[in-house]
């Protein structure tokens, strides 16, 4: 489960945000998750509730914001909303579609008191 490292790796970068602050307590993560990133946020979610049961984020709160997921299509030479990697671009139906968009997973901020 891969969830599982990208929680790890989640709480350390909110650990070294609180540090830097000064701040002895983080009440809030947002995290934006692309479409297309290949997480499964449900899975996200357990393992960051697990992880967070110690150190200055212990009981905050876990925001997930999902990014849509876009390509570039060759054959339109234009952007497109995919819904999936390897879908077929909505206009033309060529499967020659490059993600753009969406496969990105980052901590977008955090509330610290």
């Amino acid at each position: 489960m891969h969830e599982m490292a990208l929680a790890e790796g989640v709480l350390q970068i909110v650990e070294r945000a609180a540090a830097e602050a000064g701040s002895a307590r983080v009440k809030e993560i947002r995290l934006e998750i692309g479409a297309l990133a290949g997480v499964e946020v449900a899975a996200l979610r357990f393992c960051m509730d697990a992880v967070l049961r110690r150190g200055p984020a212990e009981g905050a709160a876990v925001v997930f914001e999902t990014l849509p997921g876009r390509g570039w299509c060759l054959r339109c030479e234009d952007s497109v909303a995919i819904a999936a990697l390897y879908d077929a671009c909505p206009r033309c139906g060529s499967y020659q579609v490059q993600p753009t968009g969406g496969t990105e997973m980052r901590v977008k901020d955090l509330l610290v008191e």
